[in-house]
């Protein structure tokens, strides 16, 4: 039977955090989570920050696309 150990094999390599998305300019949902992630900030609330931030990469997604096909 195979010895059980609490450590990897090797080191764990993890990347660096994204940045913070900038919301689109003149969109009221990705202003309404900027404003969102700054109160979340300000509480200490990184889990609700990171949740932000991924709602505002998510919903930017269609603002990019519409530029790009202009």
């Amino acid at each position: 039977m195979k010895q059980q150990t609490t450590m990897d094999d090797g080191p764990i390599d993890l990347p660096l955090p994204l940045d913070q998305p900038e919301p689109a300019a003149d969109c009221q949902v990705c202003a309404a989570l900027a404003r969102q992630r700054v109160t979340a900030e300000a509480t200490g609330d990184w889990s609700k920050v990171s949740d932000c931030n991924i709602e505002i990469r998510g919903h930017r997604s269609p603002h990019v696309r519409r530029r790009r096909s202009s």
